[in-house]
């Protein structure tokens, strides 16, 4: 078993409890269930639980120290700091000391999963071995692993960093989440290019205001980003001249893009069945590019995708040339089937007023007949977007059906009546199954059907319990019982 002296592994500014310099720490842990003997206890204070309370508990298992407030006292030795998350964080990161050589780190409301396994992708085809990291989990050309959150904590992701720098890998994209960012746990990271898609209502029942979610984001360019690194911004966004300015005061230097990009400027896309015709400006040179996607987000996710791959060093006729072979990202505008008369269903991660405003207006160009919408809303989440998103989805859908997603502790149908509550004339079916049914049975010649808010999810939240629900397989069956000779 590998050990480290406590003095070791502490970030500058930390000193080690009197006598305990010498220490051997033999792993880290949050959670006192796991601790082993040797380990370094971080007790933090949570959004819903005290890691205080459960030192003794981890003391019985085995910590030989504990990571906490001020004025905690504990049976072993104490670091007593007034930021604990991020001494957490840097401790974390001399606990697992490798990372690849090139990290590029993207922060926003939408785009984030796309726009990191895109550029892994540009990555992989200019022969660089590559990753992405972020809600879909890690994902290498081999194939994917699970890590629970868009950012894992702070042990997990040093452990993850330093597992893959392991394995050889020299280039990592990743998310980087308002509340990975403001819970210190994306500290230590070694970033070379931040990037920046979008800013939209989100996250508003952790974040007290617009401004906190906004300034959490902004730690990726002020914190993590390194003068003299690279920012990739989005300029379509409301928010964007407000993160050139920060990227810029902070010492970065920065690439725009968008329909007001300066470095890369839409000029016109032209939406084809499967595909998308784009053509661009890059450095003031037009280009066309095929993009195997659909939907004008796709295009803003891909190109940032690019933007950064150029940053990190691939030539821009290689990287957009990339942009031709893209595969799309699980739960983002997937197709997860279509009717014998060839009307797609699409799966999509949209959770978001603007997330299924991107999406409607996404499937509109490549939808003869109706749109065709199942959604709901997440409990114990803002419940401030549910009316937006049912006027967002009254407006855009022709026929909205009103679902449960993952209520959590709340009562699913309050959920449902604060949706319908903007979205007059939608059906009200509980039971998501039942919905998406509902969904397929309409589905006519030239019509889409969008099945939003889980995306890539393969579990329902209800209560305290996790549901098994695999939309996909859901679908693939239900296509399966209403098209099959009764």
């Amino acid at each position: 078993m590998m050990t480290r002296a406590l003095a070791d592994l502490l970030p500058e500014g930390l000193a080690a409890p009197h006598g305990a310099q010498d220490l051997r720490i033999s792993g880290l842990a949050l959670d006192s269930r796991k601790v082993s003997s040797g380990d370094l206890f971080a007790a933090l204070p949570g959004v819903r639980v005290d890691g205080r309370q459960f030192i003794y508990a981890a003391v019985e298992n085995g910590a030989a120290c504990v990571l906490a407030p001020r004025g905690t006292s504990a049976p072993v030795p104490v670091i007593e700091t007034d930021d604990p998350a991020g001494a957490l964080a840097g401790i974390a990161a001399n606990f697992y000391p490798r990372q690849p050589e090139h990290i590029s780190a993207v922060t926003g409301t939408n785009g984030k999963s796309s726009t990191v396994e895109f550029l892994r992708q540009i990555w992989a085809s200019a022969g660089i071995s590559a990753a992405a990291l972020g809600t879909l989990g890690v994902t290498r050309e081999a194939g994917r692993t699970d890590v629970g959150y868009t950012t894992p904590d702070a042990i997990a992701l040093h452990a993850a960093l330093d597992a893959l720098a392991g394995e050889g890998v020299t280039h990592l994209a990743m998310e980087a989440s308002s509340h990975g960012l403001k819970q210190r746990r994306m500290d230590g990271v070694r970033v070379s290019v931040s990037a920046f898609t979008n800013l939209t209502q989100d996250h508003l029942d952790y974040h007290p205001d617009f401004e906190d979610y906004f300034a959490a984001k902004m730690r990726l360019f002020t914190a993590l980003t390194p003068s003299g690194g690279q920012a990739v911004i989005n300029m379509d966004s409301d928010w964007s001249a407000r993160v050139e300015q920060t990227a810029l005061a902070a010492g970065l230097e920065v690439m725009t893009l968008g329909w007001r990009g300066r470095d890369l400027a839409v000029r016109e896309i032209t939406p084809r069945p499967a595909s998308q015709l784009v053509r661009f400006a890059w450095l003031g040179e037009e280009d066309v590019i095929e993009l195997p996607l659909i939907g004008e987000f796709q295009t803003a996710n891909a190109l940032g995708a690019a933007v950064m791959a150029i940053a990190s060093g691939v030539d821009a006729g290689a990287a957009f040339a990339a942009l031709e072979n893209l595969s799309g990202v699980a739960g983002r505008l997937q197709q997860a089937g279509a009717t014998r008369d060839g009307a797609p269903i699409l799966l999509d991660y949209a959770h978001t007023p603007d997330g299924l405003d991107k999406l409607l207006r996404a499937a509109r160009p490549h939808t003869r007949g109706r749109i065709i919408l199942v959604f709901g809303a997440g409990g114990d989440r803002d419940p401030s977007k549910r009316a937006k998103m049912g006027a967002v989805a009254a407006q855009q859908a022709d026929v909205c059906i009103v679902t449960d997603d993952n209520p959590r502790s709340e009562v699913p149908a309050a959920i449902r009546a604060a949706i319908l509550s903007a979205c007059p004339g939608a059906q009200e079916i509980g039971d998501r199954e039942s919905a998406i049914r509902a969904g397929i049975a309409m589905l006519e010649a030239g019509d889409t059907l969008l099945i939003a808010g889980k995306g890539h999810e393969t579990g329902q939240i209800v209560g305290g319990r996790i549901i098994p629900f695999d939309e996909p397989a859901i679908v693939t069956r239900l296509l399966q019982e209403l098209e099959s000779p009764s």
